[in-house]
């Protein structure tokens, strides 16, 4: 099931907190980490939501949690199996999500998604890249329909900033820096 967060209303990142704990606490496992895998690049605009999270992330150094995909180190189609490889080479007990910007229906436009399951990167342009995460996060960036590389082109850096503010106070208020992942292990 996917959950959709309208991030233009105030309580939006409350929202995304507690339909990222229900993800999380689908995934009982014995994790030791989380890993988030923030996929894009900061060459187009519409596709920067997912560096600039991970750029917002990385800032905030908190124990246990790792960030792949930053404005400085973006993970994009050239580099996504690599970074892949590593995370499970270098995180094999960790819980992925994945974080990206998609494309959606007009009435979703400024909408965050939230879900359990792989992301398919790349998909609203027609790329064939590997699934990834055990929960993925979307922001809705702009509409699909013709032209989705043109699209992403020209998306508005004010939509994608004000879902990525948003997206990363959610995953904040459910991960706070003073949480190191085992204790929010117990305390969910």
């Amino acid at each position: 099931m996917t959950f959709y967060i309208d991030s233009k209303k105030a309580d939006s990142p409350r929202r995304i907190s507690a339909l990222l704990k229900k993800c999380i606490l689908c995934h009982p496992e014995k994790w030791t980490e989380i890993v988030f895998l923030c996929v894009g690049t900061d060459r187009t605009t519409g596709d920067c939501l997912g560096p600039y999270i991970g750029q917002q992330l990385l800032s905030h150094a908190i124990q246990g949690i790792y960030v792949y995909g930053t404005l400085f180190q973006p993970v994009h189609a050239l580099n996504l199996r690599g970074a892949c490889d590593d995370i499970r080479r270098r995180h094999p007990e960790a819980l992925v999500i994945a974080i990206d910007a998609s494309l959606g229906q007009k009435k979703h436009l400024g909408y965050v998604t939230i879900a359990n399951g792989a992301l398919y990167p790349g998909a609203a342009v027609r790329k064939e890249l590997p699934p990834v995460g055990d929960i993925h996060i979307t922001g809705i960036v702009n509409t699909a329909g013709v032209l989705e590389h043109l699209t992403l082109q020209t998306t508005r850096l004010s939509t994608v900033i004000s879902l990525a503010d948003k997206i990363t106070q959610g995953i904040l208020t459910t991960i706070p820096s003073s949480y190191p992942v085992q204790a929010l292990i117990q305390k969910l």
